[in-house]
């Protein structure tokens, strides 16, 4: 039995290892940032009170003319927990809480290369929207 609740700052070290062991970068003060009021940062665990996923977002209002949406920052998934609808309920429990404020459209970026995230969104029902993402190296 898996459980969805805002994440904590208790929650912050388990988080951040998880994080890390997925990503092989460690950043500790991007994880409580995302504990700021105005995201919605959510965890997943087990019946056991183990970090089975976690979802990070906010809602970010008319830039470049858009209407307000509901943006996902960050979504990580216990490696021995995926493909169990720990992902797809963090997502879902994520799109209710935008809905609540009055959201329509949830947007994300994904690097096209990432296949395991890009299929998971559009798992969820994302497709390409309607902004391109622009990118220039400034090294």
């Amino acid at each position: 039995m898996i459980s969805i609740r805002p994440a904590q700052a208790l929650d912050l070290p388990a988080i951040s290892a998880l994080d890390s062991r997925i990503t092989g970068s460690t950043k500790p003060d991007y994880w409580r940032d995302m504990l700021a009021p105005d995201r919605h940062f959510l965890v997943a665990e087990t019946e056991r009170g183990a970090l089975a996923g976690f979802i990070a977002g906010e809602i970010r209002a008319w830039e470049f003319g858009q209407p307000a949406a509901g943006w996902v920052f960050a979504i990580q998934i216990a490696p021995g927990l995926r493909l169990h609808g720990v992902g797809s309920r963090l997502f879902e429990a994520l799109v209710a809480r935008f809905k609540e404020k009055g959201v329509t459209r949830v947007r994300t970026l994904v690097d096209r290369k990432d296949h395991l995230i890009l299929s998971f969104f559009r798992a969820q029902g994302m497709v390409a929207g309607p902004s391109l993402q622009l990118d220039m190296d400034v090294s």
